[in-house]
């Protein structure tokens, strides 16, 4: 289904209409809350007025108080529902008044210790309480950790999504695989464009980063203006599309700027990012350097950036180019339909079609720059792969920084691909990869642009947000402007401060195969004792009537010990079992609950003795 493309044309660069409008009613409201004697009688307004005496000096406390009063009538509510301490999950909520509306709505990719666990949402349960007052959804651009959680959203509450066009085309991929699409209320804008949320606007102002039209947010408030830059960085010669809008930045640093919501991901590293060119200066003199070897390069599906250069480079050195891995084949399908990657005619092949061409008339792109068990390139390096499998023959460039915790994935799959005598090259030996997001001095660049009154670092774990709070600082920011927010906060400002005043629920819910939320903290911890100690399985079958143990006790270990090594040990656990039911079966009324638990209790205490390790252990008694 076509996507009802909804381009919001309102203020072009340099109106004030829009503002002026927000501006104009909050005044409006001021004057209406003003004692002004409107619609009342004036001779009486004046008699009243004659028959008190006018101090003839005004209490500057009683000023300054009016003043303050005043300065709290019109208020701002940020509500960051992840995003913070943690990479992914990014979603913060707007509030003013009567009206909220969402910036972005990603998912987080499961931890090592989330067994069985596919993704990680943050929890809905505010949004949901409050549908009523939501106006929509603003996304800043389309990497899964600010899109991916929209569909599971927009099944509980069906919002308008405002994105640029690729955005929007991620997105359409998304909800069509969830059989939402046609339900679904979807909206291309583009830079300057501006999105009325009731009585807040959404400016989408262009930034670059390491995927095409991402955009930072001005929101103008009756409190004021608010900037959000989403995930950003400054590339004065980017592949595609223009230059972060410097300028506009700066226009709404001289209007004024209530607060700054940065990017905080590469906080810690000084000086500049480098451009996304010099990456494609190392593909030219690798490819060059490959001689008669295949190429395969590992990288992010939704780079579309790398996978351009990756391109020109083949058709430069005359070689076909065959993409592998669901997501990247999907990414680069709707990048080529909407114009975003510019393909030479019959460069694109199939992965089938690869052997039909000599080694050195070949580049593979494919997924797996992370070490995902799972990616089209752990499956080469392990020769599992359906149609493709890595030789001695293939210079393998992985063109990606391990996202943090993923080091050990993307080590294995290095070794195993250098044991098949593949040449691997990855960030440290090459410049392969460049980061999408800001470094300090670009982030001090913004900060000195914008001029906030407050600052409210977003986007990465503590010790980035922390960093880029001390730069701010360093910049001239009081620290008490400065707030390092947790997930759950409520943070109001308004012309007086900012301050928390409250927390709403937040988290996180995890999402295992078709099923949403139904695993929780205790089922996780149950699988984790499963994978470091074991289960163990006590069957016995008992004579109602008597008591008596008619077959049993067995016991079925798993993940434990192999039975048929340790049959001392099982001996001496049946003893144990048996002494317990004795001890237990000598009344007429049986109370199987607490016969179970004794079971558990004693056996656990036997194992742990024993072995220093302990098992889960699940007894099933059955009565006949």
């Amino acid at each position: 289904m076509t996507t009802r493309e909804k381009l919001v044309k309102q203020e072009k660069p340099g109106s004030r209409t829009k503002m002026n409008t927000l501006s104009d009613t909050a005044q409006t409201k001021k004057r209406a809350h003003t004692p002004s004697g409107i619609g009342k009688d004036p001779d009486k307004t004046k008699k009243a007025a004659n028959s008190k005496k006018r101090p003839t000096q005004k209490d500057p406390k009683e000023k300054q108080k009016r003043q303050t009063r005043q300065a709290r009538k019109i208020s701002l509510k940020i509500v960051p529902l992840g995003g913070l301490n943690e990479i992914g999950k990014n979603l913060t909520v707007f509030e003013c008044g009567q009206d909220k509306f969402i910036v972005d709505c990603g998912l987080a990719f499961p931890e090592a210790d989330m067994y069985g666990v596919d993704m990680v949402l943050p929890d809905f349960t505010y949004l949901e309480n409050n549908a009523d007052s939501l106006r929509g959804i603003i996304i800043t651009h389309g990497h899964e950790d600010h899109i991916g959680a929209i569909p599971y959203l927009l099944k509980k509450i069906n919002l308008p999504v405002y994105g640029t066009r690729l955005t929007i085309g991620l997105i359409e991929g998304k909800l069509k695989e969830h059989g939402i699409l046609s339900s679904a209320n979807l909206n291309i804008i583009t830079p300057r464009d501006m999105i009325k949320f009731g009585c807040m606007s959404a400016e989408a102002i262009l930034v670059n980063h390491s995927i095409p039209d991402a955009i930072g947010l001005a929101i103008h408030t009756p409190a004021g203006i608010v900037i959000h830059t989403g995930d950003f960085k400054v590339d004065y010669s980017p592949i595609e599309g223009g230059i972060i809008d410097l300028a506009r930045f700066g226009e709404l640093g001289k209007r004024g700027v209530l607060a700054l919501l940065s990017d905080s991901t590469n906080a810690e590293r000084p000086g500049y990012t480098p451009s996304e060119r010099t990456v494609g200066d190392s593909f030219d003199l690798l490819f060059k350097s490959a001689g008669r070897r295949r190429i395969m390069v590992a990288t992010f599906s939704s780079n579309i950036h790398r996978v351009q250069q990756i391109i020109s480079s083949a058709k430069k050195y005359n070689r076909k180019v065959a993409i592998s891995g669901r997501s990247m084949e999907n990414t680069v399908a709707i990048a080529i339909e909407q114009g975003y990657l510019k393909v030479p005619d019959d460069i694109l092949i199939s992965a089938e079609s690869i052997k039909s061409y000599p080694n050195d008339k070949i580049i593979i792109i494919t997924t797996g720059s992370q070490g995902e068990p799972m990616s089209a390139l752990s499956r080469m390096a392990s020769n599992d792969h359906r149609t493709i499998q890595a030789t001695a023959e293939d210079m393998v460039i992985i063109s990606a920084t391990p996202i943090p915790g993923n080091e050990k994935h993307v080590n294995r799959v290095i070794n195993d691909l250098m044991r098949l005598g593949a040449k691997v090259v990855y960030e440290k030996m090459y410049d392969v990869h460049v980061s999408g997001h800001a470094c300090q001095d670009e982030l001090k660049m913004v900060i000195a642009l914008t001029k906030p009154r407050y600052f409210i670092p977003v986007h990465g774990e503590y010790k980035h947000i922390k960093s880029h709070a001390e730069l701010a600082i360093d910049m001239g920011i009081a620290p008490s402007n400065v707030h390092i927010a947790e997930i759950g906060q409520v943070i109001e400002l308004d012309n007086v401060d900012m301050r928390v005043t409250g927390t709403v629920p937040a988290g996180r819910i995890f999402v295992d195969g078709l099923g949403v939320g139904d695993v929780g903290s205790i089922v996780l911890r149950d699988r984790r004792a499963l994978s470091q100690e074991g289960l163990i399985i006590v069957v016995a079958t008992i004579e109602k009537e008597s008591g008596t143990v008619l077959a049993g006790p067995d016991i079925i270990s798993r993940g434990f010990v192999y039975v048929r090594e340790s049959e001392e040990l099982m001996g001496e656990a049946r003893n144990v079992i048996t002494t317990i039911l004795s001890n237990n079966l000598t009344e007429s009324f049986y109370d199987w609950t607490s016969i179970k638990s004794a079971v558990r209790n004693e056996l656990s205490s036997f194992i742990y003795r024993k072995t220093k390790r302990s098992p889960i252990i699940l007894p099933i008694l059955m009565e006949v």
